[in-house]
């Protein structure tokens, strides 16, 4: 192959490159705000029609769309947004694809070359700015490297812990003509574990008396599912999830007990403390998985510790593990399914109660009033397909998902472990465009809705037809919780007055529904699902049902 100083490819501009190299790396899909910033990749888009290009309401939900893009396929969500307020917008999306571990390329425009260091319209030192967010952040300054920095870009979002790269174009950067040559499409390179490994952990297994295998992090494919359901099976092992991965096992299947996150069991809890070695296989064990690191101690857990991640960064970057095996999660899921115990498992029993347990926690509750959320999904559990993808934002109305919902198939849950509202409604547009055969439905409290409902008109500008479940209490209920234990009937900055949630989504041209009663809300959903377009039900919930385990009333009594 040529090099780039002696190509004889034709000279092109850096935008058809850019475009070019983006294409040989598997890009067929982008999410993007127009900015005058990069109008030469734009143009090169007009003629490279193989590729969707999705224009979006405001540059946040554009970059949680491709993080979406990169959860779905395990490929780079690919984002194009403008300088300086369209980079800040995408911020937070960025900050999403970083913790929840997304491979993610953001493209930002930027000012021309000549006029940098002279704070220019809109300029940013996006080295600076997104340093500590991203993996990698460059600025291409010679079109001829064009296809060296995306094939770094696209190999260091997927390579280790998958993550964002923000790539930097300067205008009149795209506009010149350059005639290097494209490069071959990156590799993916897997890190595999040894011999040696599977046999520390079923040696750790052998002699263990109360094990629990946590399964999270990035990675994941339906083969590595059921290869980890035959694991779990064949050794009789309990299963649980970190933090809003419950969909890298069947939640039917006999082994698992329950999801480590928000609202967590009590008899979840209660294990994890228990257990004598904890199988921990590519979750990071963050915040949330282990309840402010109160279930486990730092550094040195109180359980044997078995942690496998595909970064050798996060391994003993907070907890000291007896066993750390640098090595991506799917092999060694793929490795142990092909293990068999020497003896019968001493924990069947637990493992059998824990299950009880689960079962026990996931069944519907009543509270008071007319919505019965616990009924909703208890319906919704029934009457919809098992691979229905389910996007959902922050706030408390996730904990009824994260409870009661069963999940059945991997990337059948969208939602963010950074904790960011707003995300469920332009995730579950860029779901739907992504697998426009399945059913899709976006979860989102009023607060969260507000944050990026103008997404539905990308959903209607694309016949997107998700469902979205607007689940109304006229507050920011997860700081209003805070708030009322913290300081009781001091309310402030949480109460929302909102607009008629319905008539907005019909300005959209979406279908819309009230439902201020369980029972409505069956006809209403089958309508939904029917109108051949996006869709919203509103659901009216009481203040008080502040949460799926406590009432304003319980909050401010203690």
């Amino acid at each position: 192959m040529k090099s780039a100083m002696n190509s004889t490819a034709p000279a092109r501009n850096g935008g058809r490159v850019l475009i070019d190299a983006l294409r040989n790396n598997g890009m067929d899909r982008v999410f993007c705000v127009p900015g005058e910033s990069y109008l030469a990749a734009l143009d090169a888009l007009h003629d490279t029609p193989e590729v969707a290009l999705h224009v979006c309401r405001n540059e946040g939900g554009a970059a949680y769309m491709a993080d979406a893009y990169g959860k779905l396929t395990g490929k780079p969500g690919i984002c194009f947004v403008t300088r300086g307020p369209g980079a800040t917008n995408a911020s937070c999306g960025l900050h999403v694809a970083r913790q929840d571990s997304t491979p993610m390329i953001l493209l930002i425009g930027q000012v021309a070359r000549q006029d940098m260091d002279r704070e220019a319209f809109q300029e940013i030192d996006y080295r600076r700015m997104f340093g500590e967010v991203a993996k990698w952040v460059a600025q291409i300054e010679d079109a001829s490297r064009i296809p060296e920095y995306v094939n770094r870009a696209w190999a260091t979002a997927t390579a280790g812990r998958p993550g964002p790269v923000v790539l930097v174009l300067p205008e009149d950067m795209l506009t010149d003509e350059t005639p290097v040559a494209d490069l071959p499409a990156w590799t993916p390179v897997v890190t595999l574990p040894g011999t040696a490994d599977v046999q520390r952990i079923s040696d750790a297994l052998e002699t263990a008396e109360r094990p629990l295998v946590i399964v999270g992090g990035s990675g994941w494919s339906e083969t590595t599912r059921q290869q980890l359901e035959k694991f779990a099976e064949t050794w009789q092992l309990p299963v649980a999830n970190s933090f809003r991965c419950q969909d890298y096992i069947d939640n039917d299947h006999a082994g698992y007990v329950g999801d480590l996150g928000i609202g967590i069991s009590p008899a979840l809890t209660e294990q994890v403390k228990q257990a004598d070695l904890l199988l921990v296989i590519g979750a990071r064990l963050g915040e949330m998985t282990t309840r402010g690191y109160s279930l486990i101690t730092i550094p040195q857990p109180q359980q044997r510790l078995i942690h496998i991640h595909a970064s050798a960064e996060e391994l003993g970057s907070v907890y000291h593990a007896e066993v750390a095996i640098n090595a991506a999660p799917a092999a060694v899921v793929a490795a142990l399914s092909e293990t068999k115990p020497t003896r019968t498992p001493v924990w069947q029993q637990q493992t059998r109660q824990a299950r009880a347990a689960f079962n026990a926690w996931n069944q519907p509750i009543t509270v008071a009033g007319d919505v019965q959320m616990a009924q909703i999904i208890d319906w919704l559990n029934r009457n919809v397909p098992e691979d229905t993808i389910v996007c959902n934002g922050a706030g408390n109305y996730t904990g009824w998902i994260h409870r009661f919902w069963r999940f059945h198939k991997v990337r059948s849950q969208l939602a963010p472990t950074n904790g960011a509202m707003g995300y469920g409604t332009p995730a579950a547009v860029a779901a739907k465009l992504i697998a426009p055969e399945r059913t899709v439905i976006a979860f989102a409290g009023d607060g969260c809705f507000m944050m990026n409902g103008q997404e539905l008109a990308t959903a209607a500008q694309y016949g997107a037809n998700i469902i979205v479940i607007v689940v109304n209490n006229s507050m920011f209920g997860t700081i209003r919780m805070h708030q009322e234990r913290e300081y009781p009937r001091r309310v402030v900055a949480t109460e929302l007055q909102n607009p008629d949630f319905c008539a907005l989504a019909q300005a959209y041209g979406a279908h819309a529904e009230l439902v201020t009663h369980t029972e409505a809300f069956a006809a209403a959903f089958e309508r939904a699902r029917s109108a051949n377009k996006p869709a919203v039900i509103e659901i009216k919930l009481e203040k008080e049902i502040i949460s799926h385990n406590t009432t304003l009333s319980a909050l401010r009594d203690r």
